[in-house]
């Protein structure tokens, strides 16, 4: 890596103490909060440090992201407040107004803390297209013209060879086309399908994984998820994987997690069944590879897939996924 990272704090705060307008203050953090800032770029490359050294870098860069979001908001207000003092008129002996502080919408927070747990572990984070071709969307994916498993997914048609993407996975084919393995890379964003009730809604959100590389097992995508699912529950949420079948994967799994409501006890949550669904995995299907010209011979991989919303109604106990789109400012303060 170029700079470390407390290389990295140190020229910030310095240029901090040069900024006397609160557009250098928007400047500075995206230069090194922003999504291709300084320590987001920082994140992402630490899979390229030796193995024993990556849990005390990714702890430290964390610190000091949270140290220059502080300092950042510190001195804006402090800005904010010089500016406002100096007008014209104003009585500064007066009472000061309360006023209502913003918060990141509930999935917008998950999905951060999904794209952060990733880069953490080395995976780089891409995004395409939400209209697609039904060759990204479908043919390339091991979905054939009229096959059946095209049923799974209740589709927007723009044309007859136009969609709007039911899953991130076409994504995994534009990767695959354009680099040569190794990858890890995962790909978050909106997704659509003609579906709307209390746990569905035509657009939501999904965060999509690929691995590819020398001898990937299916060893190793359990050891993914699990850790994705510790992180973002707790460590005592037991997982199980139950074979299933996406068209992409061979073997495929449906993960379920320890019902967090009941704690597998069984409850209307879980339907008794005391456990939970909360994503889809397996290992990628030849075909797939195939429709890319990988050697088969050569590599695996693996791919996963998971809906935010779900993972935010069950982190935080919400029973209507329309809940987060209706906008209600009582509902959406809580988070």
């Amino acid at each position: 890596m170029e700079n470390t990272v407390e290389q990295i704090r140190d020229e910030a705060l310095a240029e901090l103490e040069g900024v006397s307008e609160v557009a250098g203050i928007k400047d500075l953090s995206v230069k090194y909060l922003g999504r291709k800032g300084l320590v987001s770029l920082f994140l992402r490359n630490i899979s390229s440090l030796p193995k024993e050294e990556r849990p005390e870098a990714g702890n430290n860069a964390n610190k000091v992201k949270n140290l220059l979001e502080k300092r950042f908001e510190e001195t804006r207000v402090r800005l904010e407040s010089g500016a406002a003092d100096s007008g014209s008129g104003i009585d500064v002996s007066l009472p000061g107004r309360p006023s209502s502080s913003g918060v990141l919408h509930p999935i917008s927070q998950i999905n951060n803390q999904i794209t952060d747990i990733f880069a953490r572990l080395g995976f780089d984070i891409a995004e395409g297209p939400e209209v697609e071709t039904d060759y990204y969307n479908f043919e390339a994916l091991n979905f054939p013209k009229n096959h059946p498993a095209r049923d799974m997914q209740d589709t927007f048609f723009i044309s007859d060879d136009i969609v709007l993407r039911t899953h991130t996975s076409p994504l995994q084919i534009r990767i695959m086309e354009k680099e040569h393995p190794p990858i890890r890379v995962i790909m978050p964003g909106r997704v659509y399908r003609c579906d709307s009730d209390l746990t569905h809604t035509p657009m939501f959100h999904q965060v999509e994984g690929l691995v590819v590389d020398k001898d990937v097992s299916f060893s190793d995508l359990k050891g993914i998820l699990t850790t994705l699912v510790h992180q973002i529950f707790d460590e005592e949420i037991s997982l199980r994987f139950r074979p299933s079948f996406f068209p992409f994967t061979e073997p495929s799994a449906e993960v379920d997690i320890l019902c967090v409501i009941c704690r597998g006890k069984g409850c209307r949550v879980c339907s008794q069944t005391g456990w939970l669904e909360v994503l889809g995995s397996g290992m990628v299907h030849p075909a797939v590879f195939e429709n890319v010209d990988y050697d088969t011979s050569r590599i695996s991989g693996f791919a996963f897939g998971m809906g935010v919303e779900r993972i935010a109604m069950l982190k935080y106990g919400i029973d209507d996924l329309r809940k987060f789109f209706e906008n209600d400012f009582r509902f959406l303060g809580q988070f």
